[in-house]
């Protein structure tokens, strides 16, 4: 059992709308859902998964000009801008931040090192003994 999330930022890279679905379903589908809560925009940013016919046209339908490469197999070519494209990174961020953090709680094992206890540490007792 897998998951797909899909998701839309705006031009600094927070998250505007997230929507998950189940892992068999195609980018079309999801993006079919998070089509219809996109806020303004001049332009939207799209992998290849999103290169279809119908997606240029809805966007194109909204007033959104698609900057999505073509899949390989596309017998009609399209244009986008190989100049806009690599800030397109941004929502790649977006997903790795989570990803990072699983990684970041997951380490049960690790010791707490020096550098993160309290100036007061080791707790000296009260007493005065030192065993």
């Amino acid at each position: 059992m897998t998951s797909k999330l899909h998701g839309v930022c705006d031009s600094k890279g927070g998250p505007l709308r997230l929507h998950l679905r189940e892992g068999q379903c195609s980018d079309f589908t999801g993006a079919d859902v998070v089509r219809k809560d996109l806020p303004p925009a001049a332009t939207v940013i799209g992998d290849q998964g999103h290169s279809s016919d119908k997606i240029r046209k809805m966007l194109a339908q909204q007033g959104i000009t698609p900057c999505i490469p073509p899949r390989r197999c596309r017998k009609k070519p399209v244009h986008y801008s190989k100049r806009l494209y690599p800030k397109g990174h941004k929502i790649e961020n977006l997903f790795s931040r989570p990803k990072d953090w699983r990684r970041i709680a997951s380490r049960y094992d690790a010791a707490p090192t020096p550098s993160v206890l309290p100036s007061s540490w080791p707790p000296v007792s009260s007493s005065g003994d030192e065993s």
